[in-house]
């Protein structure tokens, strides 16, 4: 797998949806995981002043789904997300947040990824849980 390769067409593909809007960008994939960067700034904000928590679960279900279609891959296949929790533990202003989704439970239909988003020193700001579906 040409990692370089990989990420460049999974930032193709998301042009022109949400994630542009947010400014996703995915940056790394390992042979079971993959991570995607969101850079924090006041378009972003929820009227106290930190990251909204709606656009840091789009970051979630962004890259989860992602990683989905990487890892699962199938003929004709498509991929739903079905299921989103998350839970913010720490606000953030400024800076990047990056998403990191690995798998729990890949399963032939359904896949449970795990969603970790940490700021550039590593320092927790939200957990989420995603239930996808591959039809």
């Amino acid at each position: 797998m040409d990692k370089k390769l990989l990420l460049s067409e999974i930032n193709s593909r998301n042009q022109g949806t949400l994630s542009t809007k947010l400014g996703i960008v995915f940056t790394e994939v390992g042979e079971d995981y993959l991570v995607a960067k969101m850079n924090v700034t006041s378009d972003l904000h929820q009227p106290s002043g930190v990251l909204h928590g709606g656009a840091t679960a789009a970051l979630a279900e962004t890259v989860g789904s992602a990683a989905s279609a990487v890892f699962c891959k199938k003929d004709n296949q498509i991929l739903r997300g079905i299921e989103l929790s998350i839970n913010h533990v720490r606000g953030i202003k400024s800076g990047e947040v990056f998403a990191r989704a690995d798998a729990i439970k890949m399963g032939r239909t359904m896949q449970l990824w795990k969603i970790s988003i940490t700021d550039k020193d590593g320092k927790d700001i939200s957990f989420a849980k995603l239930t996808t579906l591959t039809l």
